[in-house]
């Protein structure tokens, strides 16, 4: 279940990363294209990696598990943004949604790995089964 979980919502962020060039394509901004384009395609890269990282998850879970922290930064940079006025109301649902899928990545990446947080934090080997 988790494996398809990883699997699937990495590929969302296929969709994402094209809607992210899309928006830099069809209203090209000075100081915004260039970053959105390279955004776009880091969340091709996260895809990527989500799915590998999917087939093989007590070894690369490393991926998944920093793919958590990045959305509950995501989140937390939300909650910051909305309240001081830069960022729109709107963005507190995608936040709902992707706080669900870190939290989901770093329990599954803590249970498929045995380790720690800690040892998560610093992409140590899984701990191996008797």
């Amino acid at each position: 279940m988790l494996q398809k979980f990883v699997y699937w919502t990495g590929f969302l962020d296929f969709l994402v990363g094209a809607a992210v060039w899309a928006g830099a394509i069809a209203n090209p901004q000075p100081a915004q294209f260039v970053p959105l384009m390279t955004l776009g395609t880091f969340l091709c890269m996260a895809a990527a990696c989500l799915m590998w990282a999917s087939r093989d998850m007590t070894r690369r879970y490393p991926v998944i598990f920093w793919q958590g922290l990045v959305r509950l930064t995501a989140v937390a940079s939300v909650c910051y943004a909305v309240p001081n006025g830069l960022s729109e109301t709107w963005e507190y649902g995608v936040a709902a949604f992707d706080g669900v899928i870190g939290v989901t990545y770093i329990l599954g990446s803590l249970k498929v790995s045995g380790l720690s947080f800690v040892s998560c934090l610093f992409c140590r080997p899984a701990a191996q089964s008797a």
